[in-house]
Parts: C-alpha cells; sequence; structure tokens
C-alpha cells in the first residue's frame, strides 16, 4: 500500500535520540558553562530568543574538539530509543525517504544516520572548521541551519518527494511546516506546548510515526 507520506523529514537531537548534543558538549566544559548553554539552548527550542542569537555563542563557550565531537556520535547512537532503528528501516523498505535536517553538528551525526541506513547525502547539519589544535574555530562558511529560518530553506531545496512530513521537538522544526504536507510535535523527551501548538499531529515514539506514515 502507498505510504500516506512519500518523504520524512526528521530532527535530530531530541527526536532521534534523547540527547541535546550541544549541552552535552558544555557538560565536558564544567557546571558554569553547561547551565548558560542549557539555558540558551531551551530557550531558543521554545522560540523565545531566535536560534540565530545562540549558536556562534554557544559555540564560542564551548570550543569543542574533534574528540569530542567523535564521542557525542557514539552517544548519539547509545541513546536512541529502541524502536527507533526498526521503525526507520520500516518505513524505507516502504519506499519512504527519510532525511535529517538538523541544527546539529554534522561530523558528530553522522554515525547515528550510518546506524539508521541513512545515507551521507541526506544528513544536512551544521558543517565547522577545526583549528590547528583541532578545536572548533568557526561555522564552515553559510550555515543555514545554524539559523532559526533555515530549516525551511533547506528543506525547500531537496525538493522532496510529496506529501512530506516533518518531525521535530523544537519550534526550528515547527517552522518547516510551510513548506510540507504536515508536522508531527515529537514529544517522547521534550514536551513543549508552544511547539504542539503549530502541529497537526503529536507523536510520542517511532512506533507512532510508522503508524501515522504507513497505513
Amino acid at each position: 500500500m502507498t505510504p500516506r507520506f512519500r518523504s520524512v523529514v526528521l530532527d535530530a537531537d531530541s527526536t532521534l535520540s534523547g540527547v541535546e548534543g550541544i549541552d552535552w558538549l558544555a557538560g565536558q566544559r564544567g557546571p558554569e558553562v553547561a547551565r548558560a548553554v542549557e539555558l540558551a539552548t531551551r530557550r531558543a527550542m521554545e522560540g523565545v530568543v531566535p536560534l540565530d542569537a545562540v549558536y556562534a555563542e554557544r559555540l564560542a563557550l564551548i570550543r569543542p574538539t574533534r574528540d569530542e565531537i567523535a564521542r557525542l556520535g557514539a552517544v548519539y547512537v547509545r541513546a536512541m530509543a529502541p524502536d527507533t532503528i526498526r521503525s526507520v528501516e520500516r518505513m524505507t523498505q516502504s519506499g519512504v525517504r527519510i532525511v535529517i535536517v538538523s541544527g546539529g553538528l554534522r561530523d558528530a551525526l553522522l554515525p547515528m544516520a550510518t546506524v539508521l541506513g541513512i545515507p551521507a547525502t541526506d544528513v544536512h547539519a551544521v558543517r565547522v572548521t577545526y583549528d590547528a589544535s583541532d578545536a572548533v574555530e568557526s561555522l564552515d562558511g553559510v550555515q543555514p541551519l545554524a539559523t532559526a529560518a533555515g530549516k525551511p530553506l533547506v528543506v525547500r531545496g531537496l525538493r522532496l518527494e510529496p506529501p512530506t512530513l516533518a518531525v521535530g521537538d523544537g519550534m526550528t522544526d515547527a517552522a518547516i511546516r510551510p513548506v510540507v504536507a504536515a508536522f508531527a510535535a515529537y514529544t517522547a523527551y521534550a514536551r513543549r506546548e508552544t511547539v504542539i501548538a503549530q502541529a497537526d499531529h503529536c507523536i510520542d515514539s517511532f512506533t507512532a510515526l510508522v503508524r501515522l506514515v504507513l497505513p
């Protein structure tokens, strides 16, 4: 039978995995930096302040190393819910194209995409450059996904086969709604009423996502 949605756009942090990557990286710098970054992340995801205002600030506070970002990649994989891999496999086997569109660091997300069977070309996230000490130096040129308006711009440019469903936990995910057929608020890890208010659907597991996508 034909899937209800031919394409699914997935957020990563607090959706595919129960981790906020930037908060995990901040935790490697001690409690003071961790608290500052967690507050900034929460305010951005709730739509209190634009992501643009906090992204570079958080990276500058943490200056994560290449090794720490690799370790985060392993943490993402370990923190996936038990039904995530099975559910993604079932949808892809049914002909659904799944892409990751995230404001997270691309280098950290690639191991999780590999486990899920999602090709690297379908992982759209923030690229960074490293300095001589292998610490993050800056964003790698213009990075739309480090901005509040970036996700709809990226999704529109992907020219996905319709109908498309976007799934995520934050206001940057809800912002995709005008360029897709539907948006599902994902609440397994973070329940944000401002996001739910923008959603066509509300789901709390990938098992529920499969029921929404497949007849």
